[in-house]
């Protein structure tokens, strides 16, 4: 476990050198309303719910293969979501925002997520009680349902990082994001398969 925490210790201190090196090369520091800090602080939020709802599945289930995903799920994204909080301090810029989730892609006139849903793909405060009460076999499927329509709405951002943000580091690790959450959703839907059930959407 320490050699673990140790190289998670490495990597976070050569992604901050990164950071410090990569934004050197850049003219200027990202302001409060650039994708950039738009994209670290939605994206954080977004990343929060799926480490809870992973969470919540590992403890619902026995299934080696949906335990293991899940706890892959919020170990990335847990990290990723430090990086993108690191790089709002890096910056001096705030963790909030008055403004609508994802105003900085052009959508901030999308409606108000309902039921604490507040950026496309996220699940919604029911959906998260109903993943709490079951077990099993239908606490996984449920789980790869909702994860598999995050990653969708994920991707989407993360693709509108790559397009409008300016720091160079921060559009890598947003294709990184693409391609691994992609990666995902193709893995899900076959273990949705083996379970008899298809994606929401």
């Amino acid at each position: 476990m320490a050699v673990a925490v140790a190289g998670v210790l490495v990597a976070a201190g050569a992604i901050s050198y990164a950071v410090a090196e990569d934004s050197g090369s850049d003219t200027t520091t990202p302001t409060a309303d650039s994708a950039d800090a738009g994209f670290a602080r939605d994206m954080s939020v977004h990343h929060q719910q799926a480490v809870e709802m992973s969470y919540i599945v590992r403890d619902r289930t026995k299934d080696e293969d949906v335990r293991r995903l899940a706890y892959d799920i919020a170990q990335t994204q847990a990290n990723q979501r430090g990086m993108l909080l690191g790089w709002l301090d890096l910056w001096e810029l705030p963790k909030v925002s008055a403004d609508p989730p994802m105003s900085w892609m052009g959508m901030g006139d999308m409606p108000a997520g309902k039921d604490g849903a507040l950026m496309p793909g996220m699940a919604t405060n029911s959906d998260l009680k109903k993943l709490g009460t079951l077990s099993g076999k239908q606490a996984e499927i449920f789980y790869l349902q909702l994860m598999t329509d995050h990653h969708k709405g994920g991707i989407h951002m993360a693709e509108g990082c790559v397009d409008k943000c300016t720091v160079g580091v921060e559009k890598r690790l947003a294709q990184g994001m693409v391609n691994g959450q992609q990666s995902e959703i193709d893995l899900m839907a076959g273990m949705l398969k083996e379970r008899g059930a298809k994606p929401r959407s």
